[in-house]
């Protein structure tokens, strides 16, 4: 099979390169109006351009107007045979042999930016978002830190996929800042709850599914179609204020502690593309229930990382490297489960994996974790430390597959800490 190879010149460390082609939405300049794009090397392609060109002109995507919208939702909404169209349309233009955008210098002009002009924006209309509790490792750390070591994960962890809905308001584009949280936090000894900024910042690493097709009211999705309601995959940062957290949590769950801040990368990197790097999910033990039972049960080979750069400092430190492929509970599982009781998704909906934490203390998804809530220091240079993330603190996650000379990757996912607002 020949290798895919694009016009557009791609350096080979970049993680957009012709076989990855991300979607997003992008500003050109402060007044203009948002437009669809895919990323393509250090440039954004604009759908709408390309669009109004008549370059769209396979039998799903030719009379529609999905790209001159200021968002993905309707794009979404048309389902999977649309979205490979857009995938295998927009490859051959970009492919190296065909001149239909190659050789057309006004086109090109028009739809071609650099990247480091445009602003990128939220992709997506997001109605909904849940957050999962998908890592069977991060469950287990953090019921030994909060219960013991005795009996770590609750029964019911080994036979659903965990989630509490979450607030699809405070959802925000990487490189937004995020300002401290004020909340109670526990008590000490028999003086009253402690009320002010979070004194337990924390960053959550987790990657979220993007929902494409949803599904009626009253009609699960079965397992095994899963994967058809899902567009794909972005980085997610599930700010989390562990002092509130621990405070409020029983018997409802998390709210303040999750609800003021999570954070997204910009471009979504679809199933089509995350294909080659499928690798098996872990062995469930005990089996699933059969509406939870997948005929293939796989996960992807996603490197991911973290990095802190504290105020004044020029170097980030790495605190944690891991992979998607330790989550025990797949994103077909956790649809599927969203779905069984009737419950109805929509385009743009977000499913959040939950911290994706490994089996070593090097690949724990969380300061929580990585500090053992605060009790061991964590090293970010010679002369600085962090039990939890402190004003200044810049955090960036980046997930990216490895492929036969390519990336595909998700660029980054970036917040700073800003002071709390208190007066």
């Amino acid at each position: 099979m020949a290798v895919l190879d694009s016009f557009v010149e791609v350096h080979p460390d970049s993680h957009f390169p012709i076989q990855n082609l991300p979607f997003g939405v992008f500003k050109h300049r402060p007044s203009s109006l948002p437009r669809p794009a895919v990323a393509i090397g250090d440039y954004v392609l604009d759908l709408a351009e390309i669009a109004l060109a008549g370059l769209f002109d396979g039998p799903l995507l030719s009379s529609s107007d999905c790209f001159l919208q200021p968002n993905l939702n309707q794009f979404l909404s048309l389902g999977r045979p649309a979205w490979k169209e857009a995938r295998f349309t927009l490859q051959k233009l970009l492919s190296s042999t065909e001149p239909k955008l190659r050789d057309n210098a006004s086109l090109r002009e028009k739809s071609l930016l650099p990247m480091n002009e445009v602003e990128m924006l939220m992709p997506i209309v997001i109605g909904d978002y849940s957050d999962f509790f998908s890592s069977m490792h991060h469950a287990k750390n953090c019921g030994t830190i909060f219960r013991g070591p005795e009996n770590p994960i609750n029964l019911n962890w080994f036979h659903l996929p965990i989630a509490y809905h979450g607030r699809a308001s405070s959802i925000v584009i990487s490189g937004t800042d995020v300002i401290r949280p004020r909340g109670q936090g526990p008590p000490t000894g028999s003086s009253p709850p402690y009320f002010g900024p979070s004194r337990k910042l924390d960053f959550e690493l987790e990657m979220a599914a993007v929902v494409g097709t949803g599904n009626e009211l009253w009609k699960p999705v079965d397992v095994d179609e899963a994967g058809d309601h899902i567009f794909g995959l972005v980085l997610m940062n599930d700010w989390s204020a562990r002092d509130i957290q621990a405070w409020e949590y029983v018997p409802l769950g998390p709210f303040l502690g999750k609800s003021f801040c999570t954070t997204l990368s910009p471009w979504i990197v679809t199933l089509d593309a995350l294909e080659p790097f499928t690798c098996d999910a872990p062995k469930q033990d005990p089996p699933p229930l059969p509406y939870l039972a997948e005929k293939t049960s796989k996960n992807y080979n996603i490197s991911l990382e973290v990095q802190i750069k504290p105020a004044g400092v020029e170097e980030s430190a790495v605190v944690t490297r891991t992979n998607f492929n330790h989550l025990y509970w797949t994103v077909t599982q956790q649809l599927a489960h969203h779905t069984i009781n009737g419950c109805n998704l929509r385009p743009g909906d977000l499913l959040g994996t939950g911290t994706i934490s490994g089996p070593d203390p090097e690949s724990y998804g969380c300061l929580l974790e990585l500090t053992w809530n605060g009790q061991k220091p964590l090293s970010l240079n010679s002369n600085t430390t962090r039990k939890f993330l402190e004003d200044g603190d810049e955090v960036t996650i980046t997930g990216c597959c490895k492929g036969d000379g390519y990336n595909v990757g998700f660029g980054t996912c970036t917040g700073k800490i800003l002071p709390s607002n208190s007066t």
